[in-house]
This record gives C-alpha cells, sequence and structure tokens, in this order.
C-alpha cells in the first residue's frame, strides 16, 4: 500500500506547525493516542526538520510529511529528516520534478484547472487543493472532477469539525488537511490532552460510528466496552459515513474485517459487521 492510500484510510491529515522540537514528541503521542498516527510538518517554522527527525524516531510506525515545502533544498532536506512525504501550498514544476525524480511522493497544492493540467502533465494524479474554502470548497472540487476524473484531491485551508464531511463524502477526496486539533498555541502550552480530546473527537466526527440498538454516537476506544452490553454471541450492526475508514481505525482496537466488513470476536463470539450510514 502506498503513502497516499494509508492517507486515505486514516482520512485526516492533522496540519502541524510546531516551534519547538522538543515538542514533537509528546505531540506525536498525542495524535496516536487520538486516533491519527500521520502529520503533516509544515516548513513554517525552524524546527520543523528536527521535529520531522524526531516524530520518526519516536514513533517509527506514524506517516510524517513535510508541509509548506517551497524550494528543492527544502523537499531534500525533509525527506533526510525522515518525512515520508512533500507537501507544496502550489505547483512548482521544478520542485515537483525534484521530488519525482528522488522517489519522494509528493503532493502540490492545485486551485484551478490550469493547476490541474500543470500537475497531469508533471505525471501526477493526487494533488492538494488549497486554500480549500477560500477557493470555493467542496463546489469547486466537484466542477474539477468532472473533466478531471482520475484526480484525487487532499482539500486544505479552512477545514474543521463542521464541514469535515462535507469533503470526505465525495469519493474524489481522498483526505483532508485540517490543524483545528493542532492549533500552534495548544503545542506552545503543552496542552497535549486537550489535543489528543480533539484528535479523538475529529475522529469521531469523520466515522460518525453508531450501533444499532444503542442510542448516541460513539469514539473508537469507546465503541468496543459499548457493545458488550449485548451479551455473548450477538450480531453488533454499526454504521459509519465511512466502513474502509471505519474498519482501519477500529483495527487499531484489535478488530479485524473481512472484505464484507464483518468480524467476528473469538473471545466473546460477536460478529460484528459495518453499515454505510
Amino acid at each position: 500500500m502506498n503513502i497516499i492510500d494509508e492517507l486515505s484510510l486514516i482520512g485526516i491529515v492533522p496540519v502541524v506547525a510546531i516551534d519547538d522540537a522538543k515538542k514533537a514528541a509528546p505531540l506525536a503521542d498525542a495524535l496516536c493516542n487520538g486516533g491519527l498516527p500521520c502529520a503533516e510538518v509544515t516548513f513554517r517554522t525552524d524546527a520543523a526538520e528536527d521535529a520531522i527527525k524526531i516524530m520518526t524516531a519516536s514513533h517509527p510506525d506514524m506517516i510524517v510529511g513535510a508541509g509548506t515545502v517551497l524550494t528543492k533544498e527544502q523537499a531534500d532536506r525533509a525527506t533526510s529528516a525522515g518525512a515520508q512525504f512533500i507537501v507544496s501550498p502550489g505547483l512548482n514544476p521544478d520542485v515537483v520534478n525534484h521530488c519525482i525524480s528522488h522517489g519522494y511522493p509528493v503532493v502540490p497544492g492545485c486551485a484551478t484547472p490550469s493547476d490541474i493540467e500543470c500537475a497531469l502533465s508533471l505525471g501526477l494524479d493526487t494533488v492538494k487543493f488549497f486554500p480549500a474554502e477560500a477557493a470555493g470548497g467542496i463546489a469547486m472540487i466537484k466542477a474539477m472532477s468532472a473533466p478531471y476524473g482520475k484526480v484525487r484531491f487532499m482539500p486544505t485551508g479552512g477545514i474543521n469539525a463542521s464541514n469535515l464531511n462535507d469533503y470526505l463524502s465525495f469519493p474524489k477526496v481522498f483526505a483532508c488537511g485540517g490543524s483545528w486539533m493542532v492549533k500552534k498555541e495548544l503545542i506552545n502550552k503543552g496542552e497535549f490532552d486537550r489535543i489528543t480530546k480533539l484528535t479523538e473527537e475529529a475522529v469521531s466526527t469523520m466515522l460518525s460510528l453508531r450501533v444499532k440498538g444503542i442510542t448516541g454516537d460513539f469514539t473508537v476506544p469507546t465503541l468496543l466496552s459499548s457493545i458488550l452490553s449485548f451479551g455473548d454471541g450477538k450480531e453488533i450492526v454499526i454504521s459509519t459515513k465511512h466502513p474502509e475508514r471505519a474498519s482501519f481505525h477500529l483495527a487499531g482496537q484489535g478488530l479485524r474485517f473481512d472484505s464484507s466488513f464483518v468480524s467476528t470476536d473469538p473471545v466473546s463470539g460477536f460478529r460484528i459487521r459495518l453499515e454505510k450510514e
């Protein structure tokens, strides 16, 4: 599975601006504990390169990329530090060609059909849509997807809990970038418990997990404890906006679903089925 497909399963890419590299490891802890084992560390600060090194060393299973990459030199520094993908706010053919020639997965920013045609001419079919809300939002992505049906988008800029699923419900959107769960002031103050909570809430909003027979929404960590009230041997039906993403996130809690989104718990005897909301 390539990096883009992995990010698609995760669904949300936290966009991080970090001033103090010493906060990188606890920040990675907070994101992973909240259910988002990935980050786009932006080169807007001097600490970005060291932060990437620390995150990748302390959390080897985490997908860490570099954002706001504007030059070939930054791309080289980012990947040398351990970045697994490169993101830029715009499309600079020199930078893109450099990344392609060196084997760096690159997601350049595109906001117009001309940008997309340039990306296609360079051999790319995966782009960042930036600044998403200011550039027309999901309506613009849908309009551009009509003539460019093979292009997939990662909208970033103005994404938050209230509009997240407006974007992710469109199949040409493979993930959304956002910073509402990792605001710089929270990182600077060391409020990592708060970041974990906001991250958990972001995943919950995305998946919208509901268990038939139980009232209310569930986070991924609370789901398993809640369904125990059904008793042994019962079939449990979970509805979700995104079955494939829900399967990935629930796998982190020990559930493994087959291609029909069915899991059988060998200990309790539960048969758990995911359905699209």
